[in-house]
């Protein structure tokens, strides 16, 4: 395993982030594993020199965020753990979701209880709420960093404006600055080169991407992805403009580029993410070990000026995806 300082923080992290979103109850979703198989991956994770995990309290409404925190018993300090909030939680309580400080004080609490953790070392908004004024949203996350609650804050998808408005307001304030950037970036989707990315790099955030593999799109031949459980049953899958503009061609060159080197279309995708000066971590989300293994594996993958160049140059300006 390699490790990095996440950012500015100064805190060092596991060079591949464990996404647990496929851990917790089927019934959410049907391709999510069950509470012994998901404690297994995390078992090998940290075998395999993982020390940094990702989840969400909407991840299987809340029991990603138990069978993490059950998993890691034993393991707190060498471990670095990220949870989410914003998605309403309860439908009957409009106050479940939303940035709104009495939001993000309940859902917090609520968070903390399931992973069984007095401190959660990241929290981030999951995304952006317009019914609520920045100016509230980074007051209560201060509080809860000053509650000693939170170690760091951190943001998910939104316009780089919005960001950069949230920074303004922390340094205007004397309010905890986000720390970290989770957005959609990865070779079939590269829209966050534009602004996002280039402003995360100015200001010393640290970029977590979401999505790494598209999906699955970039794990296998492109007319073979919807050959998978979540291929076959994930209402979601199609909502991301993979398939679009250069989408194509870029699934073909990474499959070309992998079976020239003998290794899998995900090693040479996360490989590229590797590259990425502006990315510290990717989060890897996985329903296998054997996936697992081959992400860490290719952190050891070396590709070419030229390789990454060839991986990139059929792209094609899409559509903006993510921020809702």
């Amino acid at each position: 395993m390699e490790y990095t300082t996440l950012g500015d923080t100064g805190m060092t992290v596991s060079k591949i982030c464990l996404g647990c979103m496929s851990f917790g109850d089927s019934d959410w979703r049907e391709w999510v594993l069950n509470e012994e198989e998901g404690k297994e991956i995390v078992e090998r994770a940290l075998e395999l020199g993982v020390t940094f995990f990702d989840t969400a309290n909407m991840y299987s409404n809340g029991e990603s965020e138990r069978v993490l925190g059950e998993a890691l018993e034993g393991h707190r300090e060498e471990t670095v753990v990220a949870t989410k909030g914003y998605f309403q939680m309860d439908a009957s309580n409009p106050n479940s979701g939303g940035l709104s400080r009495k939001a993000i004080e309940q859902e917090l609490q609520n968070s903390l209880d399931r992973l069984g953790m007095d401190t959660i070392d990241l929290y981030q908004i999951h995304r952006w709420d317009d019914d609520t004024p920045i100016e509230e949203t980074l007051a209560a996350l201060d509080d809860a960093v000053r509650r000693g609650d939170v170690r760091y804050i951190g943001a998910s998808s939104m316009w780089a404006h919005q960001f950069a408005e949230s920074l303004h307001t922390s340094e205007r304030e004397g309010y905890e600055r986000f720390a970290t950037m989770q957005n959609h970036y990865n070779l079939a989707y590269r829209e966050e080169e534009r602004e996002t990315l280039p402003l995360c790099e100015k200001e010393g955030i640290g970029v977590m991407p979401w999505s790494p593999l598209a999906r699955g799109y970039l794990t296998r031949p492109h007319e073979a992805v919807d050959a998978t459980l979540r291929g076959e049953t994930e209402e979601y899958l199609y909502e991301h403009p993979y398939r679009e503009g250069g989408g194509p061609t870029v699934n073909e060159r990474v499959a070309e580029l992998a079976d020239e080197k003998g290794v899998k279309m995900a090693q040479i995708a996360l490989a590229w993410l590797f590259h990425k000066d502006w990315v510290d971590t990717p989060i890897v989300g996985t329903t296998s070990v054997e996936h697992l293994e081959d992400a860490v594996e290719a952190l050891d993958m070396d590709l070419s000026s030229s390789d990454v160049e060839w991986l990139e140059e059929p792209y094609e300006p899409v559509r903006v995806s993510g921020h809702e």
